[in-house]
């Protein structure tokens, strides 16, 4: 037993989820995670370890920042749109 889960039960929940999804979107789904995980970990070990905080030029630490005189004020009150 899994956490109160019996394998009977188990069996009859994949039965389920196979009749409403069916067999080619469950391998679709499948190869879609599997992809996204082989991308995650290929983003964490790119990522250079040795970025602190306290080393990050100007440059980087602004990035996100506005860059123009409208950008600043249009990032400090909403408009009408975002309302």
């Amino acid at each position: 037993m899994i956490g109160g889960i019996s394998v009977t039960q188990l069996v009859i929940l994949l039965v389920i989820v196979m009749l409403v999804f069916g067999t080619k979107r469950l391998r679709n789904i499948g190869s879609d995670l599997g992809s996204a995980v082989k991308g995650f970990r290929k983003g964490i070990e790119d990522e250079p370890a040795d970025k602190d905080p306290e080393k990050l030029t100007n440059a980087e630490k602004t990035s996100a920042a506005p860059q123009s005189k409208e950008e600043k004020v249009t990032a400090s009150r909403p408009t009408e749109k975002d309302v």
